[in-house]
């Protein structure tokens, strides 16, 4: 729910946070003194648009929580983990810094010596080096072991980007750039939110399709109200309700908006998948219904939609 010029960056969706949920807990490296962070604006050296942010950094386990965990709520951050004692690790390393150069900062590299970083190699369960690890949101979201090949690294990296696209607040602006003016419809809306009037949110969201009907931002943006309006009315026992009471369509339907909420995207797909193959007719469409409309809060690559659409079509058919 973010855009250009906004005031503060957003936090990611709840979409975006459930995706990547209880993936590595990376929570232990945050508990050492941190310096500032004061990322340098990197020069253009590709065809890209430069950012405020320099594209490749050496990360120890001090600047650990700034420049990778912080970071990646504004962009991707590659966590490139390698050692001295293997050239063919460091070699690598150097044709990633090469490809992070080209982004300018529209995604970091993050470099890590394992040898003088023992705990962050241990957080991210590193079995072999060169590791690779895509992290987004403060959660690793993807990971290659081993040197590949650039172009096949190119083809990897554009799928992480594509589905964290709209995601995270995007990079600072460069120093000395004019930031884009604030919409200020978007203004009222975010500012409904931000007092949790959410009725307000929807209808400022509402205007702007209104007038935009193809506004791709306000309708993700509505969708996410819409839900978390619902969501404020499912019981604390939704979950167990449903699970004994497997005939009773609402209380699926409340058990899955439960499990969304607290970040069991899988959990909640698969409760609704399982009603989908239990019903008929009605019960059935209203389900499915329910289904599609919990996928559209995602990123339609994302992997855990990509792999209950893949259920839910077993289940149909």
């Amino acid at each position: 729910m973010t855009r250009p010029g906004s005031r503060q960056p957003a936090p990611p969706s709840a979409a975006l946070a459930a995706a990547m949920s209880g993936a590595v807990d990376l929570s232990g490296l945050k508990d050492r003194p941190q310096p500032p962070p004061a990322p340098t604006a990197a020069p253009a050296t590709g065809d890209g648009p430069a950012t405020g942010l320099s594209p490749v950094v050496e990360i120890t386990e001090a600047s650990f929580e700034a420049e990778v965990l912080e970071r990646s709520l504004q962009v991707v951050v590659l966590v490139a983990l390698w050692s001295a004692r293997s050239e063919a690790s460091a070699a690598f390393t150097r044709e990633l810094e090469e490809l992070a150069r080209e982004g300018n900062g529209t995604w970091v590299l993050a470099t890590v010596d394992v040898d003088a970083n023992m705990r962050i190699a241990q957080a991210f369960g590193v079995q072999g080096i060169p590791t690779v690890v895509a992290v987004a949101a403060g959660q690793p979201l993807a990971d290659f072991q081993g040197v590949q090949p650039v172009d096949q690294v190119r083809g990897w990296l554009g799928q992480v980007l594509a589905a964290t696209a709209g995601k995270l607040s995007g990079p600072p602006q460069p120093e000395g750039a004019e930031p884009e003016p604030e919409d200020p419809r978007f203004v009222a809306a975010e500012d409904a939110l931000a007092e949790g009037d959410l009725d307000g949110a929807d209808a400022a969201y509402q205007a702007i399709l209104d007038a935009e009907p193809g506004n791709k931002q306000a309708v993700a943006a509505q969708r996410q109200v819409r839900f978390l309006a619902r969501v404020q009315n499912v019981a604390p026992d939704a979950v167990a309700a449903a699970a004994a009471e497997p005939a009773n369509v609402a209380a699926q339907l409340d058990a899955a908006d439960a499990l969304l909420y607290t970040q069991q995207a899988e959990d909640a797909f698969t409760v609704l998948i399982d009603a989908v193959k239990r019903y008929a007719g009605d019960d059935r469409t209203t389900v499915r219904t329910r289904l599609l409309e919990l996928f559209e809060l995602f990123d339609p690559a994302d992997p855990v939609v990509v792999a209950a659409r893949r259920k839910l079509a077993s289940a149909l058919y």
